[in-house]
C-alpha cells in the first residue's frame, strides 16, 4: 500500500497539472467535472489528506465543522477565497493556500477585452454581421466610445490591477486608482491615488474592478456609487460578481447613465443574469478571466507547490491560514 498522501482534485485541471499530481500523490478526480456539493465535500474529507478545490466548492462554516480530521490542507486552485470560511478553517486547524500572481496577465487581458468590446459595441456589431443584417454603412453607423487618452479607474491595485494599469498606459490612458494603501512611486508608474472610492469615481471614463469580494466590498458598485460616475462611463468587472448590485447596474444602463458594461462574473454563477443578456451594450463572458493554457498550468503547479511544501514539513508559499 502506498504511503503517499491522498489528494482529492475536485474539478478537471490541466493535463500537465494532473500528470504531475499523479506522479507525486494518490489522486482522486471525478471525471464528471461538476461542482462538489456540501455532502460530497464532507464525505470525501474522510478519504483524503488534502483537497485542491476551485471557487465552485463552498467551504462554509457548517461544512467545515463537519470535515473529517484527516484533511490537513486545502490548496485552492484560485486566487479568491471567498468560497472558504477562513475563520472556521483556522479553528479546525486546516491550512489554506491560494494561487496568487500567476493569473494576473490573463485576467487583465480579459478585462481589457471587455473594456474594448463594451466601448466599441462588439456584441451589437458581431450580431449584425452573423445575422446577415449588415446592409449599409454611414458615418453615424456603430459609433462607440474612444478608449485612447481617456481616464481609467481601477478599484484594487494588486497584481491584476497593476497589469491592467500597464495595459491602460499602452493606450495612453490616464490611470486613477483606489486601494487599501497607496503604492510606491515605482509601483504607481504615474497612476493617481484616491484615498476613497467616492474620490475615484468622478474621475473615471472607464472603471475596472480588481478587488476581492468580502463583507466590506459586497455590492460595492450600487445605485449610490454608480451615480458618482460621469454620465456615459463604462464598467468592467473581472473580479467577483458579488461586487456589483446587478439591479442597480441594469437601472444605470437603461437610464443611459452608463453607456456600456463588460462583465466576466455575476452574482449567480454559472448561468449569469438573463436580464443583463438582453442588452447588447453589456458585453458578457462566462468567468474565463484566467482561462489560458499557460495560466491553467501555472495555477495547478502553484497549488501543487503548496502541497509539496506542506507535506515536506515546510511552510507553503501561499499560506493564508
Amino acid at each position: 500500500m502506498s504511503n503517499r498522501p491522498v489528494v482529492w482534485i475536485t474539478r478537471t485541471l490541466s493535463d500537465n497539472t494532473l500528470s504531475r499530481a499523479r506522479r507525486d500523490y494518490e489522486v482522486i478526480v471525478d471525471p464528471a467535472d461538476l461542482p462538489a456539493s456540501a455532502d460530497t465535500i464532507i464525505e470525501m474529507s474522510q478519504k483524503v489528506d488534502a483537497i485542491i478545490p476551485c471557487h465552485s466548492e463552498i467551504f462554509s462554516a457548517d461544512v467545515v465543522a463537519q470535515l473529517d480530521d484527516r484533511v490537513r490542507i486545502i490548496a485552492n486552485h484560485s486566487v479568491g477565497v471567498d468560497h472558504c470560511d477562513l475563520d472556521a478553517l483556522k479553528t479546525k486547524d486546516i491550512v489554506v493556500t491560494n494561487t496568487p500572481d500567476v493569473l494576473s496577465d490573463a485576467t487583465a487581458e480579459i478585462a481589457f477585452l471587455l473594456l474594448l468590446g463594451a466601448a466599441r459595441k462588439a456584441i451589437e456589431g458581431d450580431t449584425l454581421v452573423r445575422s446577415g443584417q449588415w446592409e449599409n454603412w454611414s458615418p453615424s453607423f456603430m459609433v462607440g466610445q474612444q478608449v485612447s487618452g481617456k481616464r481609467l479607474g481601477i478599484v484594487g491595485m494588486g497584481k491584476v490591477g497593476q497589469v491592467m494599469a500597464k495595459r491602460g498606459r499602452g493606450f495612453d490612458m490616464e490611470v486613477h486608482y483606489h486601494n487599501r494603501r497607496q503604492l510606491s512611486p515605482e509601483e504607481e508608474q504615474g497612476a493617481i491615488f484616491h484615498e476613497s472610492l467616492s474620490g475615484l469615481l468622478p474621475n473615471c471614463d472607464y472603471i475596472s474592478l480588481h478587488c476581492p469580494a468580502t463583507e466590506q466590498t459586497k455590492r460595492l458598485i450600487n445605485s449610490e456609487t454608480l451615480a458618482q460616475l460621469p454620465k456615459g462611463a463604462i464598467l468592467v468587472n473581472t473580479a467577483r460578481g458579488a461586487l456589483v448590485d446587478e439591479a442597480a447596474l441594469l437601472d444605470a444602463i437603461e437610464s443611459g447613465h452608463l453607456s456600456a458594461a463588460g462583465l466576466d462574473c455575476f452574482e449567480v454563477e454559472p448561468g449569469g443574469n438573463p436580464a443583463l443578456a438582453k442588452h447588447q451594450n453589456i458585453f458578457t463572458l462566462p468567468h474565463i478571466g484566467s482561462a489560458t493554457f499557460d495560466t491553467r498550468d501555472a495555477m495547478g503547479f502553484r497549488a501543487l507547490d503548496n502541497l509539496d511544501a506542506f507535506f515536506s514539513g515546510k511552510a507553503p508559499r501561499d499560506r493564508l491560514v
